[in-house]
């Protein structure tokens, strides 16, 4: 059966979700994870919790999913020590780094693939499995037909979400938090920006970014069929009730193998819903229709206090047992317990006496073994045999009974025997003494210039689409004898990839050997295809380890992250060249969801729309490939006149990233930044780069 996977961000939340049915939880402990704002657990409550989730049959999974520095690394190590040594069945990571970490230091604690990674295609998950990773949870975005491919052709389990609050960007790609507000998604300190009014024409009074929560019920068994390993559940903010309600609902459906019925899902609005529920991006069909907002309501008192029941008043979960018994004249009794992972437990009793009245029966030991009420266990068959004409108190029964079954606990809670070392950083290497060379990133050929050229750019990155449709701008790049690299869309599922692996075949026929990739998909894809691949910002470069993996992995640059502060650029072990976005509109989001399309019924892609919010900001939105938006940040990165401060952080590329800028502004940014300009925004900032991003 297709296991269930529940949040928890308190103790109480894990035992609302194990006696409710729960097939596996999944909490954070320490500074590392995707919701620091939870409550989470001290590490002797994630070892309370363990052995609670152990002894009643339940797996858990501690959250390691956001991105860390060189500093954090270690602290992390430590975490991920304790987690294997108290028994975590899993770890849940988003960084490169912290993979490369765990595989050196716990190397025998399995290790899954976050939602964080962007993982939507089966390149990514191919990759992810050459990683050492045991499963991999995929982008919520993705439809029925996309994840039944995957499951059919995936090395390692898959796992997706089942219920809970969506995310309007793809999850990992989201910069909304930390550029406007210095709280980032990838370091588990999101503001949830999105749920805030935005609109058109300067208007801020609707709501285009809040989607409804999420919700596959009615598809259990098609996911079950496919081959999902896993249904996760969305939560670890939500109060332990939620957790109880919607664990229970899941759990019924799955066990009873049908789907929840509408009271069910009545409840779960109740629970907790922004106006219903949707299930659009599994089946296909993005629209106005899946958006939604939270309304103030009154609490379900009644349903609440039901929820409370199933967990605060005893053991609702109970494990199936196998009890025997062997009672003989001349020996001691004996008593044994097994449970369905194979642990046996034995105890031995008093020897029998010789019946003076009522001789023991089978039937009468066999009764006293299935009372196994107030513990974990259920007895789903006792066998007794039990010699004529013997006594026994059934205090003695008892007292075995009892003690077998706190032995059986006691075996069902030992860890596993794994092997740790002490982490170690590793060798380091020495920052490039030579200025950064100056790289361009274009939209469109329309943004490449005589100019531009002339001005000779270290490397312009041009989308593959772009460089397939118009050979002629390539052409004009090599004979002004500047190199162009073909820079892979951020998203590409599968459904999309034979039109990129057409453009990309065109780019190479046409003598591009580079490409930049910015998922871990689109890392493989090039590879396979004979590129030398350099990394992108959505590959979340955030400390040397995960530049020692890039370049075990091939990569011949990679583009740091730009959520780090310069000394901490600065201070990365470079194991391949680094480039940092020095210029441009930071992306804050890619959605799949058309948002121009939402509101005016219509593709107006062409045009640049700008999106308002409660300030007044205006944020561009524009197409992204596979008829997707990306929205960009109001004012630009703009550090021409700052480059004492970066020209010493030991970077190979300072990247002048175009987005919507005209030919003439491209030529005159890349001018200004060679010193032979005037060129200044009317509005800029200086991005994250002087300033701590939580």
């Amino acid at each position: 059966m297709m296991e269930l996977l529940a949040p928890a961000g308190s103790m109480e939340a894990v035992t609302a979700a194990v006696q409710n049915g729960a097939d596996a939880v999944y909490f954070g402990y320490g500074d590392f994870n995707a919701r620091r704002n939870a409550r989470n657990f001290t590490p002797e409550e994630a070892a309370a919790a363990v052995s609670y989730c152990h002894l009643r049959g339940c797996k858990v999974n501690l959250t390691l999913n956001t991105l860390l520095t060189d500093r954090e690394l270690p602290g992390a190590a430590e975490v991920a020590a304790h987690a294997s040594d108290i028994g975590v069945d899993a770890v849940i990571v988003q960084d490169l780094g912290a993979v490369r970490m765990l595989r050196q230091s716990v190397p025998d604690l399995p290790i899954h693939g976050s939602t964080q990674m962007t993982i939507h295609s089966l390149d990514g998950v191919k990759l992810c499995a050459g990683l050492g990773m045991s499963r991999v949870v995929l982008s919520r975005e993705l439809s029925r037909d996309q994840i039944a491919y995957i499951c059919q052709n995936s090395p390692i389990e898959i796992e997706v979400f089942g219920h809970g609050a969506l995310c309007m960007c793809w999850s990992g790609q989201c910069f909304f938090s930390s550029v406007i507000g210095g709280r980032s998604g990838n370091r588990g300190l999101c503001a949830q920006p999105c749920r805030l009014n935005y609109g058109w024409n300067g208007k801020a009074d609707e709501h285009p970014l809040s989607l409804k929560d999420l919700s596959v019920a009615g598809h259990l068994k098609e996911l079950q069929d496919m081959g999902v390993a896993c249904l996760k559940l969305e939560g670890r903010m939500k109060r332990p009730e939620y957790v109880a309600i919607v664990t229970g609902v899941y759990a019924r459906a799955l066990r009873e193998g049908r789907e929840p019925t509408a009271q069910e899902i009545d409840i779960l609005k109740q629970a907790f819903s922004r106006q219903g529920f949707t299930d659009g991006y599994y089946m296909g069909q993005r629209g106005p229709e899946m958006f939604g907002i939270r309304r103030e309501e009154k609490e379900p008192k009644e349903l609440y206090a039901q929820a409370r029941s199933t967990y605060e008043n005893g053991e609702n979960r109970k494990e199936p047992v196998r009890m025997f018994a062997l009672i003989q004249p001349g020996e001691p009794a004996r008593v044994a317990a097994e449970d369905k992972l194979g642990n046996v437990a034995q105890v031995e009793g008093p020897v029998p006496e010789e019946a003076r009245n009522v001789p023991l029966t089978r039937e009468k030991v066999e009764g006293q073994l299935q009372r196994t009420g107030g513990t974990p266990f259920a007895c789903e068959k006792a066998t007794a045999k039990v010699a004529e004409g013997l006594s026994l108190p059934l205090s003695a029964l008892n007292d075995m009974r009892r003690r077998v079954l706190e032995e059986l606990m006691k075996q069902r809670d030992v860890p596993p025997q794994r092997r740790r070392t002490a982490y170690q950083a590793g060798v380091r290497y020495e920052n490039q003494k030579e200025p950064p060379v100056f790289t361009v990133s274009l939209r469109t050929v329309d943004q490449l210039s005589a100019d531009l050229l002339r001005l000779k750019p270290a490397l312009v990155y041009l989308p593959a689409g772009e460089g397939a449709a118009h050979p002629e701008a390539v052409e004009r790049c090599q004979r002004a004898g500047v190199p162009v690299a073909a820079a892979l869309p951020r998203i590409c599922t599968d459904a999309e990839l034979p039109q990129l692996e057409r453009d990309l075949v065109a780019m190479r026929e046409l003598g591009v050997e580079e490409a930049l990739a910015g998922t871990w998909g689109g890392v493989q894809r090039a590879g396979r295809l004979g590129f030398q691949v350099r990394g992108d910002y959505g590959l979340g470069v955030y400390n040397s380890q995960t530049m020692k993996e890039l370049r075990r992995l091939g990569l011949i640059s990679a583009t740091l992250s730009f959520e780090l502060k310069f000394p901490q650029m600065r201070d990365l072990s470079k194991a391949i060249p680094a480039e940092f976005i020095a210029y441009g509109r930071l992306p804050l989001m890619i959605t799949e969801n058309c948002i121009i399309y939402n509101h005016y019924g219509r593709h107006t892609c062409a045009n640049v729309n700008l999106l308002t919010d409660r300030k007044g900001e205006r944020f561009p939105v524009v197409k992204a490939w596979g008829c997707r938006n990306e929205i960009f940040n109001s004012k630009k990165v703009f550090l021409a006149d700052k480059q004492a401060d970066w020209r010493r952080l030991g970077v190979w590329g300072a990247r002048l990233m175009f987005t919507t800028e005209n030919a003439v502004e491209c030529a005159q940014v890349l001018e200004r930044y060679l010193n032979q300009g005037k060129y200044q925004p009317n509005d800029f900032t200086r991005g994250l780069y002087y300033r701590d991003v939580e």
